[in-house]
This record gives structure tokens, sequence and C-alpha cells, in this order.
């Protein structure tokens, strides 16, 4: 059996047995059990991801990767995902959690994936006190120097919070139209360890103005985090005026698929063509239960904006050459 499948039967198996549990408690059959794992199972190894040619993955480098251990349920989790990343051709993963670094997560699973590159990084939420410099240097600094990435803030940023009609503690970026001296701060670290700045789930204008910021003070590596997703919601004028500072414009499955849901295909395509592809990263943003495993989203993915009228050497692009030259991985791909 291929180890994607393999990965899947296993937290296949665990989803039902969670599921009977909520049902029936721990007094289940074991012929229900069995029942749901063959019907389950038929499903599985229907799906073309078991015996779909690596060619696609190869090299892909997918940068926003949400897996266990977390706070919140999870798909797969990171070791497992290394692996199936690996046999799927697949060079990089960046591992994301909203609420703990992952710097050192991505060394010990790297050491028990030998042959696939990971990656970790933090992200500025009120659980590592927010913009606080402090925490990015102590990330930057874990043994490996695997973390890479600073989110300004996701799931407790002030945008973020308004969206969802929340009314709790936020981390702020700016005041006044100003960027605050404690944001400042945090970008000066991302710049003395040569991290790479993720906008997070910022306003546009916020993004903008860190994005300034950030080139203003020689930071090399820039994202726009998911930008036409909820609640960044960026124009094509904005991605255009982020892409001439230097920042790469992120594209995610997430955005297209389950409780996310925003955009079609033709909406990302008629974005990247706007933008350009050299300025624009495709990423999973995947790991929730019910969502496809990130392989086989990105896979998907690929194949409906082909579909939408991207080329392939324009995938390319955006899933091996852009996240390696983000990651200071390569000069040229």
């Amino acid at each position: 059996m291929p180890i994607q499948c393999m990965v899947a039967a296993r937290y296949l198996k665990e989803l039902v047995d969670s599921y009977l549990t909520l049902l029936f408690g721990s007094s289940q059959t074991l012929n229900m059990k069995r029942f749901i794992l063959l019907v389950s199972g038929c499903a599985l190894f229907s799906l073309p991801a078991c015996a779909a040619s690596n060619k696609l993955l190869s090299e892909v480098i997918d940068i926003h990767v949400h897996c266990a251990p977390d706070s919140v349920p999870r798909s797969i989790d990171a070791i497992d995902l290394a692996k199936l990343a690996k046999s799927r051709g697949m060079r990089g993963l960046v591992l994301k959690n909203h609420w703990e670094p992952t710097a050192s997560l991505a060394y010990v699973t790297r050491k028990e994936t030998p042959g696939i590159e990971v990656f970790g990084g933090i992200d500025l939420n009120i659980s590592v006190g927010g913009m606080n410099p402090e925490a990015v240097e102590h990330m930057a600094k874990t043994t490996g120097g695997l973390g890479r990435f600073v989110w300004m803030s996701t799931f407790d940023s002030q945008a973020q919070v308004r969206f969802a009609k929340e009314h709790r503690a936020f981390v702020a970026v700016s005041q006044n139209g100003r960027l605050l001296p404690e944001t400042k701060r945090v970008i000066a670290m991302i710049a003395k360890y040569h991290l790479i700045m993720a906008t997070g789930h910022n306003s546009p204008v916020e993004d903008l103005m860190l994005i300034r910021e950030a080139h203003a003070q020689g930071v090399r590596g820039m994202v726009v985090t998911h930008a036409m997703m909820a609640p960044i919601h960026m124009s094509i004028d904005d991605m255009k005026q982020a892409a001439s500072l230097g920042a790469f414009i992120e594209f995610v499955y997430n955005g297209l698929i389950g409780r996310y849901k925003e955009f079609t295909f033709a909406d990302y395509a008629r974005a990247i063509r706007a933008v350009g592809a050299e300025h624009c990263i495709l990423s999973s943003d995947l790991g929730q239960p019910g969502n496809p495993l990130h392989p086989d989203g990105l896979g998907l993915f690929f194949d409906g904006l082909k579909k939408a009228g991207i080329t392939d050497g324009q995938i390319h692009m955006m899933s091996v050459r852009n996240p390696a030259l983000l990651l200071g991985l390569d000069r040229k791909h």
C-alpha cells in the first residue's frame, strides 16, 4: 500500500473511532465499526491521490501547513505529513501554528524524516505576547535555525476579531494610521535574523504599511498571507502594490473549499494573471479535519487552476521556484 494511503487510513481510523464514541459512547459494536471502516475505506482507495503520479508535486514547497500537535483538531501530525509529502516528491513544508512557535517541531520532524526540508515560525497572537520582538528572537535562535516565518498575528489580529464580531482582546499592529513602535521592533528583529515576514490576518491598509516598513528596514522575504481571503480581502490593486514592494502574494486552496470557501478557481486565476505569477505563491493552508491532506489538496488545487487557464509553467513558478526563493533555498530554479 502506498505510504500516502497508509497515513490517510490511520487518520481515517482515528476519525471513525472518535465519531463512533460520540454517537454511541464506549459501547459501540465491533460490527458497526467494521462496517463504517469498510465503507470509508472503499471511498479512500478510490481517491485519485492514492494512485496519482508524484510528478505533479515534484519539488513543491508548501509554506502554509497546519498539523498536529496543536490545541485544535488537525487531520495529520507533522512527522506523518513530512513522510507523506516526501513520498509524493515534495521538497518542503513550513509548519504553522496559531498559538505556539513551530521551530522546535520542524527540528524534530526533520530528524525523523530526512530528505525533506521542514521549517517553522511564530505567529504573533496573544499566546506568545502579541507584537513581541523577544519571542521572535528566541524562535530565531531555536536549535537548527529552522524558524523562518513570522506571521504578524492571525486569529487575534484586530481585523480578525472585528470580522468575527467578537468582543475580546486583540493584537494591534497600528494605531491612528501608523505602525506601533513594538511592531517596528518586531520588523527590526525579522531583519536582524533574516526571517520572512508574513502579514497575517491584518487589513489591506495595515498589510501595506507592514510591507513598506519591512522593505525600509531591509527585510528580504515578505509574503501577503492568503491575500484574497477574509479578513484581508485585498483588491487586485492592493496586491499589485504589495508585489511592487517585493512581497509575494499567497493563494491558498483552503479558500476554495469547506467552511472557508469564498472564491472559485476562476477568481484566483484572474488575480494571478493580473498580479503576475512571478509575484505569487500557491499554498495549501490545510490540516483541518474533513479537508484533503496537504499533498492531495495541492494536487486538486493545481488541477483546478490548470482548468482555469493557468499554465504548468506558471504553477511550477508559484509552487516550486517562488517558495524556494522566499526561503533562500535557491537563487534561481
